[in-house]
């Protein structure tokens, strides 16, 4: 099979042949066609755009020539922002709404749908507003508005990309039950490898245009150029198999912290901790937010030195995004004041690259560009430079629409980092980006802040916290729960520990590179 978009070919001579009942894990890096392949399993209008060549077959049948209701008894669909998808207000009537009755079917499906909101851990939500749901909540709706219909295949495109690491995992322990209790098949694409990569069966690689056939999850890592740190970790110390779980990882490691040097201060830190970098380029003081009935943000004190970046840690709706908007001046605040000289610029990308850009999906990249240079009095080119470090090769002609959605994110950074503002602040930067693009955008922020730009930086990827944040705050409930170094407030946390720190602990290691250095004799 071949896919292509008109006359740009995506992906060619791809020949997978899936097995019934298994997890498969389709790794690629950002803008591989790992989308184009999967909803190609699961819309037929897509099918019929994209599939230039070949055969494709669903136990039997053609997505191109599939009813829509044929094929959505067949295969589901989650798409990477599930919330697009509503079209009903309560969780109930969402996962009904996708029901198809039948002559023989007294009760309208009924039973289906009560099977499907028990199975997914949704039947004490089912009279809630989906827009009062949690991202993981959502996500498991999604989830369910796709089974109710008894689908063999469900195609999950980065399903976890806006969920916090326990959302995230209550999300793939639904797929593990699925594929192990029920049978069904499971295709899921995702970047962030370590929240899933050890629930696999077999993985897909996709790049370079072509598709490998179907491997064993510990024989496709040992090859991939995207893998997640553990297999990292793994490689530079010569574990032999590879560990692809924590668990698998902390058995390899046994002894491997009589061999760490010393305390460990200086190299266990991705960061140093941050010293007096003079006057806050922004403060908060008893800070408080009311969004409708909600009460969003409550008594929080906040301060941003020049030089340093910070992670925003938290659950899904514990306020982060509304501190970065009341932070931007976007938000009044309801309680407290938000200290800010009015000479200050800030620069804020959102968690939705589109309403960062704000073009059009048939502007073509370098009319974003050169807006963003205009717009923000940079001298012409500037914004481009930034796009190329994070995304190298994209052509600056292709349309906006035409690009995956981590080439959109990191359109969106480029455009507000290219600003060297001092006070950058960034809502889920890495949603869509794969572990080279997020090496890349450490990189950016590191500059910016050994510059004296402040970056604050909301995110549910623990790792890109452990790369690149000397300091860590942790919200809950829009309150602070926890303020301090990196190393610190992520080394115990069973919800935010990277993976690093998982298998070393209690040693205060939190990246490959900083524990490879902590071995005597070697350099990372």
């Amino acid at each position: 099979m071949c896919l292509a978009y008109g006359a740009q070919s995506a992906l060619r001579d791809v020949t997978v042949r899936v097995p019934e009942g298994e997890l498969v894990l389709v790794v690629g890096p950002t803008g591989s066609g790992k989308t184009t392949l999967l909803r190609a399993l699961a819309d037929s209008g897509h099918a019929r755009s994209v599939v230039s060549a070949g055969r494709l077959d669903i136990d039997g049948t053609d997505p191109r020539t599939a009813e829509p209701a044929t094929l959505s008894a067949l295969v589901g669909w989650v798409a990477q922002d599930p919330a697009t998808g509503f079209g009903a207000p309560t969780v109930e009537a969402e996962v009904a709404r996708h029901v198809r009755a039948h002559d023989h079917d007294l009760h309208g499906g009924q039973r289906r749908v009560e099977e499907t909101l028990d199975l997914l851990g949704l039947a004490l939500l089912r009279d809630r507003p989906l827009t009062d749901l949690s991202g993981g909540e959502q996500q498991r709706v999604a989830i369910a508005a796709a089974l109710v219909t008894g689908p063999r295949v469900l195609v999950l495109d980065e399903p976890t990309s806006a969920l916090d690491p326990v959302a995230a995992e209550e999300v793939l322990a639904t797929l593990h039950r699925l594929v192990h209790d029920v049978g069904v098949t499971v295709l899921v694409s995702e970047h962030r490898l370590e929240r899933v990569v050890h629930h696999a069966d077999s993985v897909l690689l996709v790049g370079d245009g072509v598709v490998s056939a179907l491997l064993g999850t510990a024989e496709a890592m040992a090859h991939s150029q995207v893998h997640p740190p553990l297999v990292d970790l793994g490689r530079a110390l010569g574990w032999d198999p590879l560990p692809l779980s924590v668990r698998d990882a902390r058995r390899a490691a046994r002894g491997l912290q009589d061999t760490l040097d010393g305390p460990a201060t200086t190299a266990a830190r991705t960061t140093t901790e941050p010293a007096d970098r003079g006057a806050p380029v922004v403060r908060t003081r008893g800070l408080g937010v009311v969004r409708g009935d909600t009460v969003a943000l409550r008594d929080v004190g906040l301060a941003l030195a020049p030089g340093e970046v910070v992670a925003l840690m938290g659950r899904n709706g514990a306020g982060k995004s509304t501190l970065l908007h009341a932070l931007a001046g976007d938000l009044p605040p309801t309680a407290g004041r938000v200290h800010r000289d009015g000479s200050t610029v800030v620069a804020l990308s959102t968690q939705d690259p589109g309403a960062t850009l704000g073009a059009g999906p048939d502007s073509s990249v370098a009319e974003v560009l050169r807006t963003a240079d205009r717009a923000h009095d940079l001298d012409p080119g500037t914004a481009a430079v930034v796009f190329e470090r994070l995304a190298p090769g994209v052509d600056a002609g292709r349309a906006v629409g035409a690009l995956s959605q981590g080439q959109r994110m990191a359109l969106a950074l480029a455009t507000v980092l290219a600003r060297r503002a001092p006070l950058t602040l960034l809502d889920e930067p890495t949603r869509g980006l794969d572990y080279g693009a997020k090496a890349r955008l450490v990189t950016v922020l590191r500059e910016l802040a050994r510059d004296g730009g402040a970056v604050l930086v909301a995110t549910h990827d623990v790792e890109l916290a452990a790369e690149v944040a000397g300091r860590v705050v942790v919200l809950a409930e829009g309150e602070v729960v926890a303020d301090g170094p990196a190393v610190t407030v992520l080394l115990d946390s069973p919800a935010f520990a990277p993976q690093v720190a998982k298998v070393v602990r209690p040693a205060p290691y939190l990246t490959v590179a900083a524990l490879v250095a902590g071995l005597p004799g070697r350099e990372r």
